[in-house]
């Protein structure tokens, strides 16, 4: 488990500039929202992902584990090793308080960009509705 060494305590500003490029994807957002009380293995985290469909693109589950290490070097998930009775240990996800702050900036920002659909696509329809009537002449 990695920590970054952080020289002050993260802004609301902080955690918003770590989640602008992982809005779009939903992965970052669905992630967190996963761990949410409840602590989760990688294989676990990768079925959810997939029964929530809220990820565009395909989900590989290399992609998937890159992200929580990423994630857990900037100080949103943690993680340790899980000895279970059968087989190897597995690594156990947890979300830490960083991380439930970022959760809790996901959703509005979530829900600017689902306004930002939701205009694109009532343009759309509006465009889509003048095109079929006929252009007055000059």
């Amino acid at each position: 488990m990695s920590e970054r060494n952080e020289t002050h305590e993260p802004t609301e500003a902080d955690l918003r500039d770590l989640l602008a490029g992982h809005i779009e994807k939903m992965l970052w957002p669905t992630l967190l929202l996963l761990l949410e009380g409840k602590a989760a293995h990688g294989y676990e985290l990768i079925h959810a992902l997939h029964e929530m469909d809220t990820i565009e693109g395909d989900l590989d589950p290399a992609t998937v584990y890159r992200n929580l290490r990423r994630m857990e070097e900037d100080g949103l998930v943690s993680s340790y090793w899980e000895n279970g009775p059968a087989g190897p240990a597995r690594r156990l996800y947890t979300l830490s308080e960083r991380g439930e702050q970022a959760l809790h900036l996901c959703a509005p920002l979530v829900s600017n960009r689902k306004d930002r659909l939701e205009r694109f696509l009532q343009r759309y329809s509006a465009v889509r509705a003048d095109n079929g009537k006929e252009k007055p002449t000059k």
